[in-house]
């Protein structure tokens, strides 16, 4: 059998055109665009079949070199920690708080379901949390990060399982989402509020509207941050494990946190530092996609075949469970009102995918019920700024006391 080896450029090359062929698919495929499956995604995954289709006939494989994949990540996930703003979850008062606590409270059973039923299998604790709050709350991005480490540590193809299980939270997410909104209205004869929530609105005050001009200078200054917070995040990430020598830390933690701490000082101060939030979004955006085009396109899908069985078991009980936790504590938790039945509808998408699911269920539910602001305020906060430290957090005790 023929072995392609690509050097670092060549990889680059390659799943750069495998996110725009996603991209292209998503325009002629409705069923991707519904579930809100992201391109690189779908690139990724067609790629990864055919490799798998060409090596199993034993024409060809690929040996991708996956170099450039971690710095990628790291540029990511360290723009979260830079626009993650203090003075916008304050905003959001009561509400967001509620919701916030309300997927910690998921964070933790997910967890807990897939390291139960993964041990009773006789499967590893890891296996259980790739199908737990790394892939369900997580999606693809903190899939492909504690994949790899998950695979350093032990288990065969944990980047692959994580994948294969992000992709599965997201369309179940986006199936279930819908109808169970759409119940609570109706069993409960819910209607859309006349209140302006106090004039919250998640277009005006997430805008960053106020921001300099995407210029050369700003894209510099920005990378600097990024770069710089990247450098001391990995001093502290060591620093952190030399006095736990068990503590399953990801340097892109720390990174997040001092781009945290940067964005919530000096960067909110108007001035040379400000941080320009729409350069870090745009950064932020391509550090995703070629990360997740990395990760999706070197995907070795035979991998699956020893724990598809469990992971799948894993899965079905995790949309399970996720159906009854948007119906009694979610819709309890935020006020058993109209706004309350959206954001159960959209915790489905965002806990079993990524917030533009949520975002999607929620619409879903508003085009035929009616308007509900407020919950569309409430879970892209918690989406955007919140919940990626949290869950890290989370996974990192989960998977230090259980490794």
């Amino acid at each position: 059998m023929t072995v392609i080896q690509p050097d670092m450029m060549q990889t680059a090359a390659i799943c750069i055109i495998t996110l725009f062929i996603g991209k292209w698919l998503k325009t002629k495929v409705s069923f991707f665009e519904k579930f809100c499956i992201p391109a690189p995604v779908i690139g990724g995954f067609l790629f990864a079949i055919i490799h798998l289709i060409l090596r199993s006939a034993g024409i060809v494989e690929f040996e991708m070199d996956t170099t450039l994949q971690s710095p990628f990540m790291m540029f990511f996930f360290t723009t979260i920690g830079l626009t993650s703003s203090i003075d916008v979850i304050k905003k959001g008062g009561v509400g967001v708080i509620l919701f916030y606590i309300a997927t910690v409270i998921l964070v933790i059973l997910q967890n807990g379901i897939g390291i139960g039923i993964a041990k009773a299998m006789g499967q590893p604790a890891s296996l259980g949390l790739l199908t737990g709050s790394v892939t369900m709350v997580g999606g693809h991005g903190t899939a492909g990060v504690w994949g790899p480490i998950f695979e350093q540590n032990g288990m065969a193809g944990g980047e692959v399982i994580g994948m294969a299980a992000a992709t599965f939270g997201l369309i179940m997410g986006s199936l279930i989402g819908g109808p169970i909104g759409g119940r609570l209205i109706k069993k409960h004869n819910l209607q859309p509020s006349t209140s302006d929530h106090g004039g919250l609105d998640a277009d005006s005050i997430l805008s960053t509207d106020g921001d300099k001009a995407i210029t050369v200078d700003e894209v510099l200054k920005t990378m600097a941050v990024i770069f710089v917070s990247i450098a001391l995040g990995v001093i502290l990430k060591d620093q952190l494990v030399k006095v736990w020598a068990k503590l399953i830390l990801p340097a892109y933690v720390t990174s997040m946190f001092i781009a945290g701490i940067y964005r919530n000082t000096i960067g909110k101060k108007e001035g040379a530092f400000k941080v320009n939030e729409s350069c870090a979004n745009l950064l932020g955006e391509v550090g995703l996609n070629m990360f997740l085009a990395m990760a999706l396109s070197t995907l070795k899908l035979w991998q699956l075949a020893a724990v598809a069985g469990p992971m799948l078991v894993i899965l079905i009980v995790q949309t399970v469970m996720m159906a009854i936790f948007t119906t009694f504590v979610t819709f309890n938790m935020m006020g058993r009102d109209y706004d309350a039945a959206v954001l159960s509808a959209g915790m489905c998408g965002f806990g079993m995918g990524a917030t533009p699911n949520g975002v999607a269920n929620m619409s879903s539910v508003t085009e035929k019920y009616g308007p509900s602001p407020k919950a569309f305020f409430i879970l892209p906060v918690v989406g955007a700024f919140l919940i990626d430290l949290t869950n890290t957090f989370a996974i990192t005790i989960f998977a230090s006391i259980f490794s």
